[in-house]
């Protein structure tokens, strides 16, 4: 790629987002280097440095500080003041193709292209101008259905049509696996499990557990886009990226949910159900994890995301650190859902995801006897008298549940497969 230098100072938006991005920055954390790593997606890779010693410089103390154990923020004007007299040479991009980690894409007939797809197959895929919402169900590209959630509410999942699926899982293989994630989200990527998320937080003295309201839902087309761009696709790749990858639930699909629900998936959204949702979320809060990654090692703790939990342990002050996470969250466009914030002490089951972390990372006992129970009784009187829910397979279903009970110990889940052998499915 070619670039073209010009000197000015760092743009309004560009200072409003590093003082948000440092406001929660501690002494142990003022340090150049530290804030140089903090703000590299802000600025240019060369500029961190120098925009990090200047501010330091400008501002010598931390922003946040701790007065009779509560914590205080510098005034987010005077960091923006501080940095305003810093001049930059900024790079910009100049046409052509960028060198990006996934496949080079310079335009929209390379995406479709990579797709598979036609030219005005690929525009009807976009939908960029969102008719298909008002269109009769056959022609939409997504199947709408319901899910009551265990705590109250109802989760929608809108599954892409087998072509779009496809569409969507080559963006996935050949665009978003290879950008990555940040080291701290543990799930939807190669390697991620909830055991990864889970793990490192066993034996700690507590465990903080938050949650991201609808988190799906509300990463919005232009965010996605935003992502695209970060990956160096020019616009109309990017926009087109996003559209295909997002989606607007139609109107008659809105019926009789929560008003504030049904504004957010009223708008171009990440479709829960998509193959390319859970890559491009993850994408999308790297710089939250980026944030809460400083925030748990400010506090001598340690932070992992699986999907929208976010797991925090190890503070001497869990208290503090529930505190803070949800107006670190709230400056980065999420919200957490206040009902299921837990702190959890050691002493009482510490549980993320499913997975109990007190002593080690494994499903609850009680899971693990309740599917030895439904073993016994398959061996005993057959594999249907069990099947009270007529799944369709049901095999299939009990070794998934199998997998998921015996992960975390090799004990459980080779019992669990021996009494598996004996049912007559």
């Amino acid at each position: 790629m070619t670039a073209v230098e010009v000197s000015r100072r760092l743009p309004r938006g560009t200072l409003y987002a590093i003082a948000a991005r440092l406001e929660w920055f501690t002494a142990s954390q003022w340090t150049g280097e530290f804030v140089a790593a903090a703000i590299g997606d802000l600025v240019s890779t060369d500029l961190a440095g120098p925009v990090a010693r200047f501010l330091i410089a400008a501002h010598p103390d931390a922003p946040l500080r701790i007065v009779d154990d509560r914590p205080v923020r510098a005034d987010l004007g005077a960091l923006r003041a501080a940095l305003d007299g810093f001049r930059t040479v900024d790079l910009l991009d100049a046409p052509g193709v960028l060198d990006v980690p996934g496949r080079a894409l310079p335009d929209s007939a390379a995406v479709a292209r990579m797709l598979d797809l036609t030219a005005p197959e690929l525009e009807w895929f976009a939908d960029h101008g969102q008719w298909l919402r008002h269109s009769a169900a056959p022609l939409r590209h997504y199947r709408v259905r319901r899910m009551d959630k265990p705590a109250g509410g109802v989760r929608v999942i809108e599954a892409p049509k087998p072509r779009l699926a496809e569409a969507q899982r080559r963006i996935l293989r050949h665009v978003l696996d290879p950008a990555g994630a940040h080291p701290a989200a543990r799930g939807f990527r190669p390697g991620g499990s909830v055991l990864a998320y889970a793990t490192p937080h066993v034996g700690a003295r507590s465990v903080v557990r938050l949650d991201l309201r609808d988190c799906f839902s509300t990463v919005t087309a232009p965010r996605v886009r935003a992502v695209f761009r970060r990956l160096g696709y020019p616009a109309p790749v990017a926009r087109v990226l996003a559209d295909v990858c997002t989606t607007a639930t139609p109107g008659d699909e809105l019926r009789d949910l929560d008003p504030w629900q049904a504004a957010v998936l009223r708008a171009r959204h990440l479709p829960q159900g998509a193959p390319t949702s859970p890559a491009l979320m993850n994408l999308v809060l790297h710089r939250l994890d980026a944030r809460l990654t400083g925030l748990a090692r400010a506090h001598g703790a340690v932070y992992t995301r699986y999907g929208d939990d976010l797991a925090f342990s190890g503070a001497p002050d869990s208290m503090l650190i529930a505190g803070i996470v949800p107006k670190i969250v709230v400056a980065e466009g999420f919200s957490v859902n206040p009902a299921k914030t837990r702190v959890m002490r050691a002493g009482t089951r510490q549980e993320l995801a499913g997975v109990v972390v007190n002593t080690r990372a494994q499903v609850p006992r009680d899971e693990y006897d309740d599917l030895r129970a439904l073993l016994h009784n398959a061996a005993r009187f057959g594999a249907e008298s069990q099947n009270r829910e007529g799944r369709a397979d049901f095999r299939a279903y009990v070794y998934g549940r199998i997998a998921w009970v015996g992960q975390g110990s090799e004990r459980r889940r080779e019992r669990l497969l021996a009494m598996a052998a004996a049912v007559r499915w």
